[in-house]
C-alpha cells in the first residue's frame, strides 16, 4: 500500500510527544496499543501491582510520538498521557 505525502510537506513541522505511562493505573486493556497510529507501544513482560501487563514505549520508538493522544483519550483508566516536546 502506497503511503500519500503532501507535496509541501517540508513546510510543516510534525509535532513530537512524550508518552507518560503510570503503570500502577493501568489494567492491560490494549487500547491504547491498539489505536496508536505510528505503532509505538508494546505490552511489557513486567506485572503491575494488580497483576496486568501494562504498555511501554517500544525500543528506539521514544521520539515517533506524533502528539495525536489516541492512546490518552481511549485509556479508561487514565492510565497514560501524552505531553509535546519542543
Amino acid at each position: 500500500m502506497a503511503v500519500r505525502k503532501p507535496l509541501n510537506l517540508a513546510k510543516f513541522k510534525i509535532p513530537k510527544g512524550r508518552v507518560i505511562i503510570f503503570a500502577e493505573r493501568c489494567k492491560g486493556c490494549e487500547l491504547c496499543i491498539e489505536y496508536c497510529p505510528k505503532q509505538i507501544l508494546e505490552f511489557s513482560e513486567d506485572y503491575n501491582e494488580k497483576g496486568y501487563h501494562y504498555p511501554v514505549v517500544k525500543p528506539g520508538m521514544e521520539n515517533e510520538c506524533i502528539l495525536c493522544s489516541f492512546c490518552q483519550e481511549v485509556c479508561p483508566d487514565f492510565a497514560i498521557f501524552v505531553e509535546k516536546q519542543e
